[in-house]
C-alpha cells in the first residue's frame, strides 16, 4: 500500500504521540513516577527561547492528540472501539518502525481489519484538523 503525504504526516504525529505517552525519562529520571519531575521542561539550563517554545507547542499538540483518541476522565472526547484500539496499534507500530503489533480488540479478518484501520485514520484525521493539530 502506497502512503500519501497525509498518511505520512499522521504516522509521524502518531509516532511522536506514542513516544510522548510512554513517558520517556528526562535526564534519567522517570517523570511519571516522581511528582517533582512531572512538569520538567528542560534537559539543560541552556535551552533557547525557541527550544522552550517548540517543546511547549509539541506538548500541547500531544495533549490534543491524546484527548482526540482517548478523551478525558469525564468521558468526553475520545474515539469509540475498535477505532481507538486501531489508533493505539498504529501509533505503536509507527513509533517502533515495525508493523507487528496488533490487538485482540481488532478484527482478525484482514479485510475487516483494513477497513477498521482506514476508518480510524479518517476519523482521527478529521478530529485533528478540527482541533488545529493538522
Amino acid at each position: 500500500m502506497h502512503m500519501n503525504e497525509a498518511d505520512q504526516i499522521l504516522d509521524d504525529i502518531l509516532a511522536r504521540w506514542h513516544h510522548w505517552m510512554s513517558g520517556a525519562p528526562i535526564n534519567g529520571v522517570d517523570r511519571l513516577d516522581d511528582p517533582a519531575f512531572r512538569e520538567a521542561r528542560s534537559r539543560s539550563g541552556w535551552d533557547s527561547s525557541d527550544d522552550i517554545y517548540d517543546r511547549e507547542v509539541e506538548q500541547q499538540k500531544m495533549k490534543a492528540v491524546d484527548f482526540q483518541v482517548g478523551g478525558d476522565s469525564r468521558a468526553q472526547g475520545g474515539m469509540d472501539e475498535p477505532h481507538r484500539s486501531a489508533i493505539y496499534i498504529l501509533a505503536r507500530n509507527a513509533c517502533t518502525g515495525a508493523k507487528v503489533w496488533n490487538s485482540p480488540r481488532l478484527p482478525a479478518d484482514p479485510l475487516e481489519l483494513g477497513i477498521v484501520i482506514q476508518e480510524a485514520r479518517n476519523i482521527l484525521t478529521r478530529r485533528l484538523m478540527a482541533a488545529g493539530v493538522l
